[in-house]
């Protein structure tokens, strides 16, 4: 038996099963943890926080090449350092060999003539090695490096990088960069409330429309441009930020990451806060993904893999830096949804109904309000009109208060928990007045109140004013943006209240499976079938009856004992696609079928030169939905697990789902869920129910297989896995393994 949701299915009969497989179940552990806590494969369980609080708010700064000489690039820098260095208030060191005043400051020819130990050196050369070097010497805490000619550029690059990582390593000093810029110094407003958002880019520029949020209003507490990750990474980051008490919601421009499980590790770290993050991710086409090489030098990973990866880990993903903006914008200061009802309300029942299609297809909830909710907003909206949801008032009231009435009666339903106005244009004097009764209901209620202010030209009073005044109405400009941002948000509520990290309960050392699995693994081979069925065997996945024969007389032997109908195939290592070459022959019902195929089994591999280990006599197994279950090893994230519709189809369907390792039950179950043909796991037409417990309880064990194994096991294919009507279990038909 095998450890711990990884292994098992239920809940209940966890420690038991533990127990059972010889190791210790471990407690649950919040915060953060020893260096050396890791899973059974050494990958580490817990981020390691990195404190950035002397990098963002030191009391002391050396500028390393800092110059005031007109025309030189290091001038401005210089000067807008030494203002960053004010608003902070921290004392600015200039470094410079032939210069012994910077902008009046008194300036040290090196940096080990500087007048105390210093927390950030800011690095304004050329070849930041040899300053990484001196400065170790100097106990300084943080170094930026601005210069290019990286990881960037190429193979030599890379190799510079490499170098100047070690040197980092070696100096105990945490370095920003290379590759990077300003951004971290730029002057945030202080005279914002409310939660902040606190942004990450891999580019610098990308980050443009978020920093600009601050002109409408919306706080942002910190900027890190992490440029080609040497050292600090978008992980380290996203860490700090998550327990930072200001910060409501962070933003990611993620070009490449430079560790998966360190990605991981922060995205745990967040959902444990509750702290959503929002990224976009490039790389999802092959275009994006060699333009993102080549800029930041690092891996992008399989899109479908990191896909995954975010979606398992509460990490919400968008397209566009658009999107990007409005979700964290929303998140950021959004209040926990009371309901996930949306009402949408409009002055035009056009607007009302192209609106709620688009919600409804992008998975609102968009509730049919009770009678006596319609009755009384008819108080005040004609009958003629509908007031189900969408609710159509037929033009905002102008000269009276009924406006407010009606917004304040919807917001009393107790199954709203967002309502969304779209205004297409503005329609003065209605258009003003349904935004200043939007915005004074928002004032008085928990609940989320959207507009979308659809005019082009964005200079309308109501809009800049009004709505955008107002903390507690979030803005949008267009439907999509809209719907995605309330989507994301009641997202990662429902994320975020049933959350419990996979990291708490990973196997933290070897089951006897492991040992078993140890004895069968080929280095640098792919097991043959018999052989990969035994691997699963070790494992506590069940595959048919069956034995392995040299003989004809053999195989009759076996056949009698597998019992009729049997299947027979050719059984080798480096064997795929056995059904191709005509090495696989089914239903057979006599002991003269047998001979037969024996030996045409055997005269087709000698033809195609094919070392059989022997022709496998198996159990017919036929009733049940065909699925697939694997392993492959992703660059980024180490072993994947993926599940999928299976059979001869696979590779055409591509009904596949992954997560990365590690990760419970609950996942499993919403892998089967992501599947587009997941109805048949139910029962289609006439179809019985497939025994959905079994196939989660094979997932669970792949994954403990993957993760014992780790990199040892290249690939893992287990193709078709008949999964039989509930309550019979699941059958592997037939498996591929690939040891590294």
């Amino acid at each position: 038996m095998l450890g711990s949701t990884y292994g098992t299915l239920t809940t209940d009969s966890r420690r038991a099963r533990v127990i059972a497989c010889g190791e210790q179940p471990g407690p649950a552990v919040h915060g953060r943890a020893a260096a050396d806590d890791t899973d059974v494969s050494g990958r580490p369980l817990h981020a390691d926080t990195v404190d950035l609080d002397r990098f963002f708010r030191p009391e002391s700064v050396a500028v390393v090449g800092a110059s005031d000489a007109e025309g030189r690039p290091g001038t401005g820098i210089t000067r807008q350092l030494m203002a960053w260095a004010e608003r902070v208030g921290a004392r600015l060191h200039p470094v410079h060999p032939t210069r012994e005043t910077v902008f009046g400051l008194p300036c040290s020819a090196t940096v080990a003539d500087l007048p105390e130990q210093v927390d950030l050196a800011v690095l304004l050369v050329a070849d930041p090695l040899p300053v990484i070097e001196q400065l170790a010497d100097t106990k300084v805490k943080f170094a930026v490096a601005f210069a290019s000619g990286f990881a960037e550029t190429g193979a030599a690059g890379a190799a510079a990088q490499e170098r100047l990582a070690a040197a980092v390593g070696r100096s105990g000093l945490r370095l920003l960069g290379p590759n990077t810029n300003l951004n971290a110094f730029e002057r945030f407003r202080d005279d914002l409330e409310g939660p902040a958002i606190a942004l990450i880019t891999q580019s610098g520029h990308q980050g443009r429309p978020v920093f600009t949020l601050q002109e409408l209003g919306i706080r942002l507490s910190h900027w890190a441009p992490t440029g080609n990750e040497a050292d600090l990474e978008t992980a380290d980051f996203i860490s700090y930020f998550a327990q930072r008490p200001e910060v409501g919601a962070i933003a990611c421009y993620v070009e490449g990451l430079k560790d998966g499980r360190s990605f991981l590790l922060a995205a745990d770290r967040a959902a444990r806060e509750g702290v959503p993050v929002v990224a976009v991710k490039v790389g999802r086409t092959e275009t994006g993904a060699r333009t993102a090489a080549s800029h930041t030098g690092k891996l992008t990973g399989a899109d479908t893999v990191v896909d995954a990866a975010m979606r398992q880990f509460g990490v919400i993903r968008v397209d566009g830096l658009d999107e990007l903006q409005d979700t964290a914008a929303l998140l950021a200061r959004a209040k926990p949804p009371q309901a996930d009802g949306v009402v949408v309300y409009s002055i035009s029942g056009g607007t009302g109904a192209h609106f709620s299609d688009l919600a409804t297809a992008a998975g609102l909830t968009l509730p049919t309000l009770s009678e006596a909710k319609q009755t009384e907003l008819h108080q005040w909206i004609p009958e003629y009109l509908n007031v189900a949801n969408p609710v159509d008032n037929g033009g905002h009231p102008v000269g009276d208060w009924r406006g407010r009435k009606i917004i304040d009666a919807i917001l009393a339903d107790p199954s709203v928990g967002v309502l969304i106005c779209p205004i297409t244009g503005p329609f003065p004097p209605m258009s003003d007045k349904l935004a200043q009764d939007l915005v004074d209901a928002a004032e008085r209620t928990d609940k989320l109140v959207c507009v979308v202010w659809g005019s082009p030209v964005g200079t309308e009073d109501a809009y800049r004013t009004t709505l955008l005044g107002s903390s507690r109405v979030a803005t949008f400009r267009t439907f999509s943006n809209c719907i995605g941002a309330v989507r994301a948000h009641l997202d990662h509520h429902r994320f975020t209240a049933s959350y419990r990290s996979p990291f708490d309960e990973a196997p933290r050392s070897p089951s006897p499976s492991f040992r078993k699995a140890q004895n069968l693994m080929r280095p640098g081979h792919q097991l043959s079938e018999h052989a990969a069925k035994q691997l699963l065997r070790a494992y506590g996945i069940r595959v048919p009856r069956e034995q392995l024969v040299t003989s004809a007389a053999a195989a009759v032997r076996a056949a009698s004992l597998v019992g009729y109908p049997v299947v027979m195939k050719a059984s080798a290592p480096q064997l795929t696609h056995k059904s191709e070459l005509g090495l696989v022959k089914v239903a057979l019902t006599s002991a003269s079928q047998v001979r037969d195929a024996y030996r045409e089994l055997t005269d087709i591999a000698r033809y195609e030169n094919i070392d059989l280990d022997g022709v496998l006599v198996c159990q017919m197994v036929e009733r049940g939905v065909e699925m697939v279950v694997g392993v492959t090893q992703d660059e980024l994230f180490g072993p994947t697990v993926t599940v999928g519709l299976g059979g001869v189809l696979v590779e055409v369907l591509r009904d596949t789902a992954v997560r990365v390792p590690p990760f419970g039950e609950d996942q499993a179950r919403v892998m089967l869920d992501e599947l587009r043909g997941r109805a048949l796991l139910d029962g289609v037409r006439g179809a019985p129910p497939a025994d959905i417990e079994a196939l989660v309880e094979v997932v669970l064990r792949v994954q403990r297989m993957a993760l014992e194994l780790g990199d040892s096991l290249s690939e893992l294919d287990i193709n078709p896995l008949m999964v039989l009507p509930r309550g019979q279990g699941a059958v592997a038909l037939d498996a591929l393994a690939v040891c590294r």
